[in-house]
């Protein structure tokens, strides 16, 4: 058994056929659902829908290491 060649591929050039509509089914499909978020996104994204956090905390001290037993 050996690896085929790019020569032995049938499509390697065009595609055709069923190939073909499944390439463009995907796509296309990758394009509604893009365009169905974008759309989604925009009608329901509530800018003022959110909760405020009041957080004093502005940095993080660094730990002490932990000696390893």
């Amino acid at each position: 058994m050996h690896e085929p060649t790019l020569n032995d591929i049938e499509d390697y050039n065009t595609l055709k056929g069923e190939k073909k509509r499944v390439v463009w089914a995907v796509i296309l499909a990758g394009l509604l659902m893009g365009a169905i978020y974008v759309v989604a996104t925009s009608v329901y994204n509530n800018e003022g829908d959110y909760i405020a956090i009041d957080d004093p905390i502005t940095a993080v001290p660094q730990s002490k290491s932990i000696p390893v037993k």
